[in-house]
């Protein structure tokens, strides 16, 4: 994405890219000293004190290697580590042609169902999955991180 590309169009890109179809959930990033950007015009006037607008915020305020965290579904919190590249893309180059927005380009694994279903029909039920182990990531989020561990006494 470029500079002037707002936090909106990106949370639209991360949408597509994880084949998301309900797209009638909040969203919110967060960046690594705790700034908040949501899409305003959703919340009912409860959103988090100085949260700025998605729809308005540009993605020029960070810089390479910067990393904030991304949430999308506030019931499910569908939580997403991301990283600005070191380098800039050229899209012509590695795309073919100009995108008019954020575009995901890369990826591999498998698509989780956007409400963890693991089945075809109602009949069958998928067993849940393990709870994931969040030590490893950034303290972002409140969970996130080596500080959830410090505080419950395990540094």
């Amino acid at each position: 994405m470029a500079r002037t590309h707002s936090f909106g169009q990106l949370a639209r890109a991360i949408d597509i890219a994880f084949a998301r179809w309900d797209l009638a959930h909040m969203h919110m990033f967060t960046l690594f000293g705790g700034a908040c950007i949501s899409a305003l015009n959703h919340w009912d006037g409860d959103e988090p004190e100085g949260t700025m607008d998605s729809a308005k915020t540009k993605f020029g305020k960070l810089k390479p290697g910067d990393q904030f965290a991304y949430v999308f579904d506030f019931g499910d919190e569908w939580a997403h580590v991301c990283t600005v590249g070191a380098e800039r893309v050229d899209p012509l180059e590695l795309l073919g042609y100009i995108p008019d927005g954020p575009t995901p380009y890369w990826g591999w694994g498998t698509l989780p169902d956007q409400y963890g279903r693991g089945w075809d029909d109602d009949g069958d039920v998928a067993p849940k999955p393990p709870k994931p182990v969040l030590g490893d990531l950034p303290p972002i989020l409140p969970l996130w991180g080596k500080r959830r561990r410090a505080a419950r006494g395990r540094a």
